[in-house]
């Protein structure tokens, strides 16, 4: 783990290895095998090469970062891109100015982009962290900003990810020590690993690769019993806050629905993959369970790799041109009209897993690496799309929110999550699909960062760039003031907002419900975090109560 974490207290933030003062920027080589040799000297790295111009002005500048990454880099420049930090921001100006034979752009790293932290095992994009890990593309973890998030929490032992899955791997060193086999699986535990090591598997131990709540322990039981759900309530019972459920039902019950209407009242959310019937046979009018229960968060699947289709075009073997893989469009692959790639592009909605009005957010599906696969059999594959692997980027969030602050009631969690997803309504693709893909693309470090900041009070809290026609949206705020901008609630939208201080209305902000909505905005000076006074207590009757948490 990073740091001590403190139940109740905002806890010491975290800091990236490399100190913020300096000069963060990429730089692109003109030629893949460009290397450039360094030693380290104390602290600093001094060139060792044969450029004799490249040498002149490297001496003149103090370095201490300059790796190859595959962050920020499009396709045709995965083994060309650096990562460098140094003392001055002139350093990039001069190698782009001077050595043209070897760079051929770049471009600073902003300041608030610098707010992270990376493990040792983070794969190939990382940049301030050694990856002693596999040497695998984690690029979807970049998508969703999960080294954003990490900047705030890690994930706590004291908070639980229930997986109800296949079996888990418990002597696979991503997870022993760590998971608790409360009921065990006869089936394969390839499903259960990838669906627990994305949700939570260890992180910075040098081994395999991270999961997004990486210090989260893991609670492991079985899928199915869909009618009485009693697995999912005996982890709820014994204090676990977040249960993913990568499997899906066709049938509805209402047993199954009282069932976690009284999970949810005990603190514990379920999140749940939506399902992978296609499009082209579903049109949106397919529900599945237990993703489309109330109380239930429903993750279908989006791409997250190259920022645009030009950046992955290709051609089958019968001449017909797509991309694939394209960020924050639905599905899996597009085509072009009369196979024309100057012409109007779609997605193919044989490539879209199941979406309908119940989702209610989308993680990537595309290209994640199957460490449990890997992990079986040393075998090194990758996913192609099927939303079981869509659900533990949400429950392995909410994980992180929980880690953050315990104390967060659990009817504002997925608020926050789609108050901060990444709108996705402008892709002219994705239009045939509205109000069938939920409230965009998952962002993890965004959503990380309001918990934060509503629960400090020398912070502002933000919302904004999202258009929402539906949904109930509950928030309570402690911070120094709540700014809205650029953000609109119509339609059936509910917006209920209570802080302790300011709310600011900014530019471009709509609220108009009709009558099936309401907004209503409440300042109360009063506010108190009386959990907190509850947890410090522990006091055993309280929800969030966990005889694991810290005492003090």
């Amino acid at each position: 783990m990073k740091y001590s974490l403190l139940i109740i207290m905002f806890f010491g933030m975290s800091f990236s290895l490399y100190s913020q003062d300096n000069v963060w920027f990429f730089i692109r080589a003109k030629d893949s095998l460009f290397t450039p040799q360094f030693i380290l000297e104390g602290e600093n790295l001094v060139y060792q090469g044969n450029d004799i111009k490249l040498k002149s002005i490297l001496e003149n500048y103090t370095i201490t970062r300059f790796i190859k990454t595959f962050k920020k880099a499009k396709k045709e420049n995965l083994k060309k891109t650096f990562f460098v930090i140094s003392d001055k921001e002139e350093l990039l100006e001069e190698l782009l100015q001077n050595t043209p034979h070897l760079f051929e752009s770049g471009e600073i790293i902003e300041e608030e982009d610098k707010k992270i932290f990376e493990p040792n095992d983070y794969g190939l994009t990382s940049t301030i962290g050694d990856n002693i890990g596999l040497q695998v593309n984690l690029d979807y973890y970049d998508f969703i900003d999960l080294t954003k998030a990490w900047y705030y929490t890690t994930g706590s032992p004291n908070t639980i990810i229930g997986i109800s899955d296949a079996s888990v791997d418990t002597t696979n060193l991503d997870f022993k020590g760590k998971t608790k086999v409360v009921k065990k699986s006869s089936f394969s535990k390839g499903h259960g690993s990838l669906v627990a090591e994305t949700a939570a598997g260890q992180g910075d131990n040098g081994y395999g690769i991270t999961g997004v709540c990486y210090d989260c322990s893991i609670n492991s039981t079985v899928y199915g019993d869909f009618k009485n759900f009693k697995q999912l309530l005996e982890l709820s019972r014994s204090g676990v806050r977040v249960i993913n459920c990568s499997w899906v039902s066709s049938a509805y019950y209402d047993t199954a629905q009282a069932v976690i209407d009284e999970m949810f009242e005990n603190g514990t959310i379920i999140v749940a993959a939506a399902g992978n019937r296609d499009w082209a046979k579903t049109k949106g009018k397919k529900l599945m369970y237990p993703a489309s229960y109330n109380h239930v968060i429903s993750v279908s699947s989006v791409m997250h790799r190259h920022d645009t289709f030009t950046d992955n075009l290709s051609k089958s073997k019968k001449g017909n041109y797509y991309a694939a893989n394209i960020k924050n469009y639905v599905g899996r692959t597009i085509g072009f009209k009369d196979n024309d790639p100057l012409k109007k592009h779609h997605i193919w909605p044989v490539s879209i897993t199941t979406l309908n009005k119940e989702v209610d957010i989308l993680a990537p599906s595309v290209d994640m690496f199957r460490f449990g696969k890997f992990a079986a059999t040393g075998v090194e594959t990758y996913t192609l799309e099927a939303t079981s692997s869509t659900a533990p980027y949400v429950s392995g969030t909410i994980g992180l929110m929980l880690s953050l602050y315990p104390c967060l009631p659990t009817d504002e969690i997925e608020s926050i999550i789609k108050l901060t997803a990444t709108n996705i309504d402008d892709i002219g693709a994705n239009k045939p699909y509205a109000g069938h893909y939920g409230a965009g693309s998952l962002n993890t470090g965004s959503a990380i960062k309001m918990v934060y900041d509503l629960y400090t009070e020398t912070e502002t809290a933000t919302i904004e760039n999202q258009n929402f026609s539906r949904w109930n949206f509950k928030l309570t705020a402690y911070s120094k003031e709540v700014v809205i901008k650029n953000q609109k609630f119509t339609e059936a939208a509910t917006f209920n907002l209570t802080a302790k201080n300011r709310i600011i209305i900014g530019e471009n902000t709509i609220l108009k419900p009709n009558s099936e909505g309401q907004i209503i905005l409440k300042i109360d000076p009063t506010l108190e975090k009386e959990c907190e006074l509850q947890l410090r207590e522990g006091f055993p009757n309280n929800k969030y109560y966990h005889p694991e948490f810290p005492k003090n």
